[in-house]
């Protein structure tokens, strides 16, 4: 019995219990029930404070609630005993055979365990990286990667449409200066006051000059470079990503914006709705009504779009191509930058914080034997994803990004996370997996049923061992926890959950014998326990994939 079968038992009794006319509730009986793990030991399975939520509603006192749901859930299928604690809490324990029913539920589920409907429908745009295309990935944005790839995968298994976008900044001052970066590099000149410096500079340069020979030559050679250049940087930053597993859908390009006539659509569908004005010859957005600092700027007095006119259109195009959610995922030195974004949505008739979402990245630091890694052998100022990548691998760098929350600053010890013991969080939980792989490709060999399967004769109630009660409940715990992370926007979760797991699993194999030791019999107990063991390799499985994280068979 699951955490989520045990809340529809409860709404169950509750609904018999209004439609019998025991409880009036004038809203009606809640669509599902808070149930959870208890902090102490001997207080149940699960526990639930439904009666004193629904006391007050119900005019009734909490702990007279609780004994008439009491009564009825204790002779519910499954639920071995109900105790009612302090002023109305119930603690509930389920029986082995409810409880070991989920490993088989699980294994019969496989790689779908832990999905769920919950934002079945909604078609959500996650724009995440977008890093400007004028050097290698830093480790900010490698981090978005991570996270953003994470989140991605969280939100397609509780039933989202997700489309990946990268917003492709190839317009503006920045690309002008990368230009000029680049045909000082092929000059054998310094670099401009405000331009790149960097190995990768003279790089880009050299492979300018091997597409375009007559780039120093042309009309204009600033030009030359900036069209070639710009495309082998991006081409560079796609194949990084790819190496690193994530994959986008769509690659916006911010030029195409001002060239489609995007921006001017956008002002337009504001005029309309009457929130901007013009002033001193230039456009206005009145975002200060919906709780900016002040009025901004969209269309400058010389006829130029400010900075906000390509946000206006880049908004405007994404609800226009049907997204119901628009996530963007920004660095820390973008947080002033949230109320504006937030006031443009308004601005729209849209709701902020719900077809348009921001979320901010604090930063990364990385510390080898004790000191601070600050600079890129190849980039010169940052840290990149090749230097991390190339530090611990992709699966560390994965794991070790997404297993902190987003809105916190890392200290990642490079030395931690190449480690290959159990002190490294990913190590530990892909040992678990492939401890787990090498059991049952033993008992494969005995002649047990292979791990896709649950035998027929798989007795549940034999999984009466405190140690398997407490993985059986850990499992049990994925699906919401998928769903909690999907919803607070939190894949760490996930990776927190999948270590307390691999420790769970590894006390339990430390005190419950999996296997027959030497020519003693299997038996329906050994059968049993595989089933567990089987589970537990799927959820391990599922959560490493949803991290991007691969589940090696063999360390």
């Amino acid at each position: 019995m699951t955490p989520e079968q045990l809340s529809a038992a409860i709404v169950d009794v509750l609904t018999t219990l209004s439609d019998q006319g025991a409880i009036t509730l004038p809203d009606g009986v809640p669509a599902s029930v808070t149930v959870e793990r208890p902090r102490q030991k001997g207080h149940g399975d699960y526990a639930t404070n439904v009666a004193l939520q629904l006391a007050k509603k119900a005019r009734t006192n909490p702990r007279a609630l609780a004994e008439l749901v009491q009564e009825r859930l204790g002779a519910v299928d499954g639920v071995a005993d109900v105790e009612i604690a302090g002023p109305g809490f119930l603690n509930i324990s389920v029986s082995a055979g409810a409880q070991g029913a989920v490993a088989a539920q699980v294994v019969v589920a496989g790689e779908t365990y832990g999905a769920s409907d919950a934002f079945a429908g909604e078609r959500i745009n996650l724009e995440f990286v977008s890093a400007n295309p004028t050097g290698p990935i830093h480790i900010g944005g490698v981090r978005w990667a991570a996270v953003g790839d994470a989140l991605g995968r969280i939100f397609t298994m509780t039933g989202a449409e997700v489309t990946r976008e990268y917003y492709f900044n190839d317009h503006g001052s920045q690309i002008d200066r990368f230009s000029g970066s680049l045909l000082a590099a092929a000059k054998g000149e310094p670099a401009p006051e405000d331009g790149y410096g960097g190995q990768y500079i003279h790089d880009i340069a050299a492979r300018v000059l091997e597409v375009r020979p007559d780039a120093l030559q042309a009309p204009d050679p600033q030009e030359a470079f900036r069209v070639v250049g710009v495309d082998l940087m991006f081409a560079e930053i796609k194949q990084s990503l790819r190496d690193f597993g994530v994959d986008f859908d769509v690659f916006f390009h911010e030029d195409e914006l001002h060239k489609s006539g995007a921006v001017e659509r956008a002002v337009a569908r504001l005029r309309e709705l009457g929130t901007v004005y013009e002033q001193d010859g230039a456009v206005w957005l009145a975002t200060e009504r919906f709780g900016d600092d002040k009025d901004r700027v969209v269309i400058k007095s010389d006829g130029q779009g400010a900075y906000l006119s390509g946000d206006l259109a880049y908004y405007l195009d994404k609800r226009e191509r049907g997204f119901d959610r628009c996530l963007i995922m920004l660095g820390a030195d973008h947080h002033g930058y949230v109320g504006r974004m937030m006031a443009m949505c308004a601005a729209f008739g849209d709701a902020p914080g719900t077809n348009l979402e921001i979320l901010i990245g604090q930063m990364v630091n990385l510390v080898r034997e004790g000191q601070p890694l600050r600079m890129s052998k190849r980039a010169g100022t940052v840290v990149t994803i090749d230097d991390l990548v190339g530090a611990i691998g992709v699966d560390a760098a994965r794991y070790a990004l997404a297993r902190y929350s987003s809105d916190s600053n890392i200290d990642l010890d490079l030395d931690l996370w190449s480690r290959a013991d159990s002190d490294n969080p990913v190590y530990y939980v892909q040992y678990a997996h492939a401890r787990i792989s090498s059991i049952l490709r033993n008992a494969a060999d005995l002649g047990f049923a292979g791990p896709g399967s649950v035998p027929e004769d798989f007795d549940p109630a034999l999984l009466s061992h405190e140690k398997e009660g407490e993985l059986l409940r850990a499992l049990a715990e994925f699906p919401r926890v998928v769903a909690s992370a999907a919803e607070l926007r939190e894949p760490h979760r996930v990776a927190r959950y999948l270590e307390d797991t691999a420790g769970v699993y590894h006390r339990f194999y430390d005190n419950c014998r999996v296997l027959p030791m030497g020519d003693e019999e299997p038996n329906d107990l050994h059968r049993a326990r595989l089933v567990l063991v089987a589970a537990t390799r799927t959820v391990l499985a599922n959560g490493l994939r949803l991290l991007g994280v691969s589940a090696p068979e063999r360390m």
